[in-house]
């Protein structure tokens, strides 16, 4: 049984139709994390989770209890807000304890759940300091710390680590990887970074236009999408698409399976790319990105632009004649409509 089912989910501002029936049943101690591009309704449906906005339509039942119209406060959820929302005139300790002492906890009891989640987070040292003292991957940490002294059911995270620089980001995303593991709360997380998805995931709810196009643990997403724009969302870069006419000797390797007026999907790495007129079709060199341990090779072929990934370097350079080949055991086929051809309808 589902420890948090959404059932039939809406909401409509106005004649603006944001979330359009979302029904999804998230398991006690998952890691759920909800992708999609800017608009797609991710961060509204985490909102409503939360109780911060009330549904047109549809219930939330909790740990076999409909919150659906419970207060925010009573729903027995905590939330890290991608702003950090911090006090600035109160310290840590203060922060962090806030809400307890709202509740009317005991302070005995305040001091001993804020000093374990402060050692949890490495924050012990930074106790009497205010926001203003400490640095973003630090107040964020405070956030964190916030809500895993309310012992709440579930974790809510609303993009959390968006106005960290590229290297905190990915030292804060390990860190909230490790915390949930300690935990083994139930949590879940709003990004529209496909890493961060890829990474924290236990599985990944993708959400396009208010819907949601698949569910899944990150690889079932990244070898198995349901149609063109979870294959494209997911993986990066983005997977090749190649319109069924466009280069025939690909969509011969299909054996018959590709439609008419269909396209093939292969991911960078699918690609193998020859110097000169060697093997494959014949294309040329756009650019090449060296990564140091990764190259991406832009290709044109036939008017159609590729990228190739290969974890070797490369002597090639932009206008250099190629042959190109593709993996016939890695390819995706898509029907007009953008589906994958034998997903279900």
């Amino acid at each position: 049984m589902a420890y948090l089912q959404l059932d039939g989910i809406t909401k409509s501002f106005g004649d603006a139709h944001i979330i359009k029936g979302i029904d999804l049943a998230i398991h006690q101690g998952e890691f759920i994390v909800f992708v999609g591009p800017s608009g797609c309704g991710k961060s509204t449906l985490l909102r409503l989770i939360a109780g911060l906005e009330p549904t047109t339509a549809g219930r939330f039942t909790l740990d076999g209890r409909d919150i659906t119209d419970t207060p925010s406060g009573k729903r027995d959820l905590a939330m890290v807000f991608q702003s950090y929302a911090l006090y600035p005139h109160m310290s840590v300790y203060d922060n962090m304890s806030f809400a307890l002492k709202l509740a009317g906890v005991a302070k005995d009891e305040i001091r001993r759940k804020v000093e374990h989640a402060a050692q949890t987070l490495n924050l012990t040292a930074y106790l009497a300091r205010t926001p203003k003292e400490l640095s973003g991957g630090q107040r964020q940490r405070v956030a964190i710390g916030r809500a895993i002294v309310r012992a709440p059911k579930v974790f809510l995270f609303d993009e959390p680590l968006s106005n960290l620089d590229a290297a905190l980001r990915g030292n804060t995303r390990v860190e909230i990887h490790k915390l949930h593991r300690a935990l083994g709360a139930t949590t879940i997380y709003v990004t529209h970074d496909q890493v961060e998805a890829m990474t924290l995931a236990d599985r990944v709810v993708v959400f396009r236009e208010g819907r949601i196009e698949q569910v899944g643990t990150p690889l079932e997403l990244y070898d198995r999408p349901a149609n063109q724009f979870v294959a494209q969302f997911i993986g990066m870069p983005s997977m090749n698409m190649v319109a069924a006419a466009a280069i025939p000797s690909f969509s011969a390797q299909t054996g018959g399976l590709l439609p008419g007026d269909g396209f093939l999907g292969v991911r960078p790495e699918g690609l193998r790319v020859h110097p000169g007129h060697g093997a494959g079709v014949p294309g040329r060199v756009e650019l090449i990105e060296a990564l140091g341990a990764d190259t991406l090779i832009h290709i044109d072929v036939s008017g159609t632009p590729l990228i190739a990934r290969q974890n070797t370097r490369t002597a090639l350079q932009a206008g250099d004649a190629v042959g190109v080949e593709l993996d016939p055991s890695v390819l995706h086929l898509f029907n007009r409509e953008g589906r994958a051809v034998g997903a279900a309808a």
